[in-house]
């Protein structure tokens, strides 16, 4: 595990887009392992700019979100995550929309995660998955003592991440109670992974993947145990590192 510690959030950002658009760059048949939140929205802005100034193509290149809410309120098909990639990414980059997979999470949802193992396994991992970390540990929607052994899975939230989502919606009420996600065990399929932290919030848990146990309490401790992974921290999140 490399770790990179930058002064601020706009730096952890340009170092994500670096590695992302290496990638893209030298592989016009890419396979991007993507994630919503306010996390990488940072990367995917200086990837758009990239493309508009550079015209870095990306018709050719796949996407695999890691994540969908299960059963969102009509009244706010605004805050799927189908709809955040669209409007943060896909809508400005000449990459084919069929090309860019999420979750369903409308519809038989266990059917739905066992089509997107199948999916993810066809391809044999993707090429490069980014992620962001939760203030309880998670990655994607893997909370808490979620076993690492699982697939893409359907998962109660969280409380916490019900709580730290519930700014997008009109009330906690609202906020969906289940997600489908890529498991820990899909997510360490890709080849390489960069994982951005951001801000004091998120000490503790960057702390306990870096250097605490291996643990399903903590979920993104799991990356330790991954050949290629990236995490890249501001000042403020790697505050309570010692090591």
């Amino acid at each position: 595990m490399k770790v990179v510690i930058v002064k601020n959030y706009q730096e952890a950002s340009e170092y994500a887009a670096k590695e992302m658009l290496a990638v893209v760059k030298s592989n016009p048949k890419a396979v991007l392992g993507l994630a919503t939140g306010s996390t990488p929205v940072g990367m995917y802005n200086l990837m758009v700019k990239d493309h508009k100034e550079n015209g870095t193509d990306y018709s050719q290149v796949e996407s695999y979100n890691l994540d969908e809410y299960i059963n969102l309120p009509a009244n706010h098909a605004d805050q799927s995550y189908r709809h955040f990639m669209d409007v943060n990414l896909f809508d400005h980059l000449n990459i084919t929309k069929a090309n860019t997979h999420v979750p369903e999470g409308t519809g038989e949802a266990q059917a739905a995660c066992e089509e997107y193992d199948a999916k993810l396994a066809a391809i044999g991992g993707v090429d490069i998955q980014v992620l962001g970390i939760g203030s309880n540990g998670h990655i994607a929607f893997n909370e808490p003592g979620v076993p690492f052994e699982l697939g893409t899975h359907i998962v109660t939230l969280d409380e916490q991440t019900r709580e730290d989502n519930a700014r997008f919606f009109d009330s906690i009420d609202e906020v969906p109670t289940h997600a489908i996600t890529m498991g820990i065990k899909s997510i360490k399929s890709a080849k390489k992974i960069i994982l951005i932290a951001s801000g004091e919030n998120k000490a503790d848990a960057v702390k306990g993947m870096i250097e605490g146990e291996v643990t399903v309490e903590l979920p993104a401790s799991a990356l330790q145990d991954h050949s290629n992974v990236i995490v890249i921290v501001d000042e403020a999140a790697a505050s309570k590192l010692t090591k």
